[in-house]
């Protein structure tokens, strides 16, 4: 695969994404982490006078959501479920975002679907030996695809045909944003721009008002109590030329086609802009701005096509 980018969001200043835990303490000596979360780009710059002890429980808890959520940690949940069609005794992390997924889901018409994994490794396997894959290839990934074949329930989740798997590159990675964000505010850090694959804000930036970003198309968008997503089809592409991309329309088996350079969706949670930015690479705008409607506080911050 060739990947061609993965943020599209710009932090303003270095500066702006330091959190504080209360503008009326003392300015404490800025602590930065960088690393990886469910495969994307993960980052938290705090400002605290205990700032190894939030850093510390930020990883604690982006820990235990990737031995739930990851595609490729041995014994993770997920891998579990796909490897044996059944989990039974699911956490409730794994419920809450399977339910989410399947609202998305309906909300989309069915363009937001995390049984996609067979045809994703299809496309990755052809592209690995420099070909398509064939259309023998998505026929048979595509009778192994649709989520009306996951069966949800509080003890056991289930897959009803051989073969079929899940990936949830399209909304955990906003699940894991909103839950270490979570986990620091229940420590007491009040300001917070979080940024594990996707970015969520709470509180104040250090200046007082909403937390900067800037979208690669230069448009700012303020956050406070919200969270930013941005995805477009070709970010990663199964061919050097750039043709096939990594988001793939569960219906036809073929990767959006739609001539898009960025998809930007705010919304209370990261979880939620996550999905619906990533089934926006497959819709039309008037498409999904209907879907948006569905959910309460949610804005499309931008629908760009590509350069001409």
């Amino acid at each position: 695969m060739t990947v061609t980018r993965r943020r599209f969001l710009t932090i303003a200043s270095a500066a702006a994404l330091v959190p504080l835990a209360g503008r009326a303490a003392p300015a404490a000596p800025v602590t930065q982490w960088r690393g990886v979360a469910l495969g994307a780009e993960a980052r938290l710059i705090l400002a605290h006078p205990d700032a190894d002890r939030m850093v510390a429980a930020a990883l604690d808890e982006l820990a235990r959501l990737e031995a739930i959520f990851s595609l490729y940690r041995p014994g993770s949940e997920l891998m579990r479920l796909n490897q044996a069609g059944a989990l039974d005794a699911p956490s409730a992390e794994m419920v809450e975002l399977l339910s989410l997924a399947g609202l998305v889901h309906r909300a989309t018409g069915g363009r937001f679907d995390p049984t996609i994994q067979p045809l994703w490794a299809a496309y990755a396997q052809a592209g690995a030996a420099g070909r398509a894959p064939t259309a023998a290839d998505r026929a048979a990934a595509l009778a192994r695809t649709g989520w009306e074949g996951v069966a949800l329930a509080p003890g056991r989740v289930a897959l009803d045909r051989p073969g079929m798997a899940l990936t949830l590159n399209g909304i955990a990675q906003g699940y894991v944003t909103d839950r270490v964000s979570a986990r620091l505010t229940g420590m007491g850090m009040t300001d917070l721009m979080c940024a594990m694959g996707e970015i969520a804000a709470t509180g104040h930036a250090p200046d007082g008002g909403d937390w900067p970003v800037t979208l690669t198309n230069g448009r700012a968008v303020p956050l406070r109590g919200r969270a930013l997503a941005s995805s477009a089809p070709r970010a990663t592409c199964f061919d050097r030329a750039g043709r096939l991309g990594h988001i793939i329309d569960p219906r036809s088996g073929l990767p959006s086609d739609r001539p898009l350079a960025l998809v930007s969706v705010s919304a209370p949670s990261a979880a939620l802009a996550d999905a619906l930015s990533t089934a926006g690479c497959l819709m039309t705008r008037p498409e999904l701005d209907r879907a948006a409607a569905a959910f309460d506080g949610v804005r499309v911050e931008a629908f760009d096509p590509l350069p001409a």
